[in-house]
């Protein structure tokens, strides 16, 4: 098992809180990858922690699709699946393409400041190379927009769907190519939405986030073993204009 040895306890708060929100970070950021193995025991002897926390953490991160328990075998990262990540883009397509168009409404002065803030923290991230600081600056882009649309809830319900999207994300990111790719997609966002251009604002979102479909048909070839299910089950919306 990988020893995950920067995780430090505070101590200050429920131990399985800390293990939960570390362990997912790593799966998320794809330092634990899909099939690898993590020892309830191993891990609570690292932490110097009894094993009820670990295994209150375990069930947790099963739940979410993160871990997969095979009782008498182990507990393993699981693949990446494929459905979950399609219905997750569903979601936010729906959603924010919605958003977009009511924050163009929405624009002002200083909402453009603030998008032109976040595009610049953006593009320090990629001139250091700080792909989990790009991940965040991108994020936080999108939940600004989403508030600007005046519907701020509306990203903790795409939070709540959208995990096993976010591993193939993370996986993306690790072509310099490809952030840049988004930046640029990103800029064109929002120059659609500073010049309250509603039509081109939602086109420029619907082409960015569809292009999570080229990502993952090329993972899924390249990396299989990343993955569970079938390609080509994303929804009709690929293809509306």
């Amino acid at each position: 098992m990988p020893k995950i040895t920067d995780i430090t306890l505070q101590r200050s708060g429920p131990a399985a809180r800390e293990i939960y929100s570390a362990l997912r970070h790593r799966i998320m950021l794809a330092e634990l990858m899909p099939g690898t193995a993590i020892s309830e025991v191993q891990l609570s002897e690292q932490l110097g922690v009894s094993r009820t926390p670990v295994r209150e953490v375990f069930r947790r991160l099963a739940d979410e699709g993160l871990l997969r328990i095979v009782p008498q075998v182990g507990t393993f990262v699981a693949p990446i699946q494929l459905r979950a990540v399609y219905d997750s883009q569903f979601v936010r397509e729906t959603l924010e393409c919605r958003t977009i168009v009511l924050a163009t409404a929405n624009m002002n002065v200083r909402a453009a400041d603030e998008l032109q803030d976040l595009l610049t923290l953006q593009k320090r991230a990629i001139r250091d190379n700080d792909l989990e600081r790009f991940f965040d600056a991108d994020d936080r882009m999108h939940t600004y927009l989403i508030g600007l649309g005046g519907y701020p809830a509306i990203w903790d319900l795409i939070q709540g769907v959208k995990a096993q999207l976010d591993r193939v994300r993370y996986l993306s990111l690790e072509s310099g190519d490809w952030l840049n790719r988004i930046f640029e997609q990103h800029e064109v966002i929002a120059a659609r939405v500073i010049e309250a251009d509603a039509a081109g604002a939602e086109a420029a979102m619907r082409e960015h986030l569809q292009s999570v479909f080229l990502t993952i048909e090329r993972l899924a070839v390249n990396k299989p073993e990343l993955f569970e299910g079938h390609l080509g089950q994303q929804s009709s919306a690929k293809s509306t204009p």
